[in-house]
């Protein structure tokens, strides 16, 4: 079951790199009406996928690996937990944006997005998956033992 459990973590984790990597090539180009429902998949994925990262990683801590007695004595760890909360808190805006172009396109309207609002978006979707590559980082540090204080 850890096996599973682990495999299951690292599957949606790398479907939260991929799908984030695809709203940001999505948000460079012309918004179109096609471009806009392929953000909305491209944000339900994952958002499905911070979910599953989120509750297996709980689950492998409280469960399935060495206890969170010991994660929480690691200050990598609680490096990832912040960073992934942060992630989350950056995702609002674009999350809210692509929720409501999803009510606009189904009454068959194209929102217009001007330049500053799409950079914008481009901007917090880029500073997600550097938060990502933070949160990648930290778990390097874990799996070589880095930061544990006991």
């Amino acid at each position: 079951m850890t096996i599973f459990f682990a495999f299951l973590h690292h599957v949606a984790a790398f479907a939260l790199v991929a799908g984030l990597a695809v709203e940001l090539v999505l948000i460079r180009g012309e918004l179109t009406a096609a471009t806009m429902r392929k953000l909305v998949r491209a944000d339900m994925i994952v958002g499905l996928s911070a979910a599953t990262v989120l509750l297996v990683g709980l689950a492998r801590v409280v469960w399935f690996e060495k206890g969170a007695a010991y994660y929480f004595h690691s200050w990598p760890f609680i490096g990832k937990l912040a960073m992934f909360t942060l992630v989350a808190l950056l995702s609002i805006h674009p999350t809210i944006t692509f929720v409501k172009w999803a009510q606009a396109l189904k009454q068959g309207r194209t929102p217009v997005v001007d330049a500053g609002a799409q950079r914008k978006l481009r901007r917090l979707i880029h500073a997600e998956l550097g938060g990502v590559v933070l949160i990648l980082l930290f778990a390097a540090m874990m799996a070589r033992g880095v930061g544990f204080f006991g």
